[in-house]
């Protein structure tokens, strides 16, 4: 570079403007230096990035490789070009105007970067392990609670940059953050409970659930409040607060087979072994009854006027419960008639003595 100075003539070696060419001479060279590497950076996506990505198994880091391939080329160019401006002698305002724009377009890209990575790593887990319910409900607010952070670090870092006082406003979001969260109690209360609905996954939507004496499949999870329809095609809207808190069964998990019971008390004179026969037969006879598990009869107790027998059995959906066991209960009826076995009636023995002490004398 002071070569080329040497072939100027003295009476032009004016030294402002030797050193402002010089200056300029190395901007250009910095400028130069940095557009080569993001060209070099480009070969190195296309060339070695895109073979790692295409021996993983799966297509993410391909999806993110892709996205952010080109911020970042550009990000390289931009940082370049702030270092070069900022080392020319410009005059102070023009120095710091041109220096400050190109300082916010470079944390404007790395933003950009950090959202297109954040927003491929929800896609991801949403759909992977959460659930396309998760996906549907919450990440579309995390998405926004992230794009918030990454605009707000990115002000912050920017408002350092020029040297303005961020304490105040960090006190700010602090305080209006508490002040949201005083008013907004039993609203976030749920929010968060909906959170562990959707993580957790105790039910899912089209499960049938027993909460108290209520009974009624899931129909939405959100992230306010659950709705319910019930049996009798109500609908309850239940806070998601006050299901994470209640103990409540399942019937759909682990799977949607269902489990039925039917009680039926016989005489004590009656063929007890027949008995738990006729009624594995009839279950056995209906057609929404599964064969695996086997209905099985057991003989349970001993009543005050007949001997309790219990039938277990099983149909490929919960929902079918009720229609076999109608079916079960008059096959039964139907074969107990046939086969001599009573069904009888509770019976009460009243005996009532005379009191011959005070009984009036003649």
């Amino acid at each position: 570079m002071d070569s080329l100075l040497y072939y100027l003539k003295p009476d032009e070696m004016d030294p402002f403007y030797l050193f402002w060419a010089k200056q300029a001479l190395i901007s250009v060279v910095i400028i130069a230096v940095f557009y080569l590497l993001s060209r070099l950076l480009q070969v190195l996506i296309a060339k070695i990035g895109t073979r790692l990505c295409a021996a993983t198994e799966t297509d993410l880091d391909d999806r993110i490789l892709e996205r952010v391939s080109g911020p970042a080329m550009l990000l390289v160019n931009c940082a370049g070009l702030y270092l070069a401006i900022k080392r020319l002698p410009l005059h102070d305002k023009v120095g710091i105007a041109a220096s400050g724009l190109l300082f916010v377009v470079n944390i404007t890209i790395l933003t950009v970067i950090a959202y297109r990575v954040l927003d491929e790593l929800l896609k991801a887990y949403g759909a992977r392990v959460a659930g396309a319910e998760v996906s549907r409900q919450i990440m579309p607010l995390v998405e926004k609670l992230c794009t918030i952070f990454l605009v707000v670090t990115a002000l912050i870092i920017t408002l350092k940059h020029f040297n303005y006082d961020i304490l105040s406003l960090v006190t700010a979001l602090g305080v209006g953050s508490l002040a949201i969260g005083l008013a907004a109690k039993d609203t976030l209360a749920n929010m968060v409970s909906g959170f562990t609905l959707m993580i957790d996954r105790p039910f899912r939507i089209g499960d049938r659930i027993q909460l108290g004496a209520q009974v009624g499949d899931v129909i939405d999870i959100g992230l306010r409040s659950t709705k319910i329809k019930a049996l009798d095609n109500t609908y309850l809207i239940i806070p998601n607060s006050e299901l994470c808190n209640s103990t409540l069964i399942n019937m759909a998990f682990p799977d949607v087979r269902g489990k039925g019971r039917i009680n039926v008390g016989i005489g004590y004179g009656c063929d007890v072994a027949l008995a738990k026969e006729l009624m594995v037969r009839s279950a056995i006879e209906i057609p929404e009854v599964l064969k695996e598990p086997a209905p099985e009869a057991f003989l349970v107790n001993f009543g005050d006027s007949a001997l309790n027998l219990s039938l277990f059995f099983w149909v490929a959906d919960y929902t079918h419960v009720f229609a076999a066991s109608d079916k079960i209960n008059s096959a039964i009826l139907k074969s107990f008639h046939s086969n001599g076995i009573t069904i009888p009636y509770p019976t009460r023995t009243v005996i009532h003595e005379k009191d011959t002490n005070n009984a009036p004398q003649d």
